[in-house]
């Protein structure tokens, strides 16, 4: 794990987010991961931390307009798209020719910030859980630590119930 030491070397997406942290005061710059973090599994064994603290990023296509919907969830749950679709309009799925397209990231980088065009965004209520969580930073191998209160911050979006009901263990 490297920090921003080379920020130029970086492709355009982490660059893009890294410019957006800063404009916007945001204490941490974006780490550059030795390993791709393409899942949250992957994201947590990389930064050696629990799945959940991983704000992972899910892409759903509004069926009214061709909207993005992205919902910032833990990445320890699964995001219910009944959830989701009652507070966004009806959804459907986002190849990912629509996700880069629609946010200007690959999926597995999708960044909860600087966006090719502004989403429908919903933070999901149970990263509070959590002190600090890890968001992607324009690329599979970017990261950024933040606290759910930072993340609402930056993204001025809502607080939501969109995720299922964790199974009991």
């Amino acid at each position: 794990m490297t920090p921003d030491d080379g920020l130029q070397a970086r492709p355009e997406g982490f660059q893009r987010v890294a410019r957006v942290l800063a404009e916007r005061g945001h204490p941490h710059a974006p780490l550059w991961l030795d390993t791709s973090a393409r899942t949250s599994q992957e994201a947590a064994d990389a930064l050696g931390v629990s799945v959940g603290q991983i704000a992972k990023s899910v892409v759903f296509r509004r069926k009214a307009d061709d909207a993005a919907v992205l919902v910032v969830a833990s990445g320890d749950r699964r995001v219910d798209e009944k959830r989701v679709a009652a507070i966004t309009g009806a959804l459907a799925r986002a190849d990912a020719d629509f996700v880069k397209a629609a946010t200007g990231f690959s999926i597995g980088g999708v960044s909860p910030v600087g966006h090719a065009v502004a989403p429908v965004l919903l933070i999901d209520r149970e990263l509070f859980r959590f002190e600090l969580l890890w968001a992607a930073a324009g690329h599979p191998n970017g990261v950024f630590p933040l606290s759910p209160q930072q993340l609402v911050a930056l993204t001025g979006a809502p607080v939501a119930d969109v995720v299922q009901e964790p199974r009991p263990a």
